[in-house]
């Protein structure tokens, strides 16, 4: 669900939209991939509607320590992308302090939100190991043991790569 850019006539095909994607995760035992901007108290509505599938991850996660902490409490994962890295982002570097790295995924969301210090250039995969060590220095957390809990919530989740 994303009403930054879409406004109040929209939103009611994103709900719906949103609620059949759950209702396919659940029927198929399927993650949940969640696009959420600036729609948190929606989304978690919502996922009390229908009720959550098994694994839920928060794509490209946006939300503050206080959203964070409720979805880790509810099991969900939260994947980091470099937007966790731009020095306005203190908002993320809080809600990652909150998550623990066992629910933690990272991605590029390329070509989009590349981490500093390359901002403003295409993103891509390459860059992720720049996101990771921020998210190490960030949170505190061992980056061997970050790394590794990374690895195995993405095989748990995703399979084996």
């Amino acid at each position: 669900m994303d009403t930054y850019r879409t406004g109040d006539e929209g939103r009611a095909a994103q709900e719906t939209s949103f609620r059949a994607h759950i209702a396919i995760a659940k029927r198929y035992g399927k993650p949940l991939v969640i696009h959420d901007r600036d729609a948190h108290a929606d989304v978690l509505r919502v996922l009390d509607d229908e009720g959550a599938p098994d694994t839920v991850v928060l794509h490209c996660f946006s939300g503050d320590a206080d959203f964070a902490a409720e979805c880790v409490r509810r099991g969900h994962l939260l994947s980091f992308a470099g937007t966790v890295t731009f020095a306005n982002a203190v908002a993320l570097r809080d809600a990652a302090r909150v998550t623990p790295i066992k629910q933690m995924l990272v991605e590029t969301d390329a070509p989009y939100l590349t981490p500093m210090p390359f901002r403003g250039r295409p993103n891509a995969s390459y860059l992720i190991p720049l996101t990771v060590r921020h998210l190490a220095e960030a949170t505190g957390a061992d980056l061997d043991e970050l790394c590794a809990a990374i690895s195995a919530t993405g095989d748990r989740v995703f399979g084996p790569w």
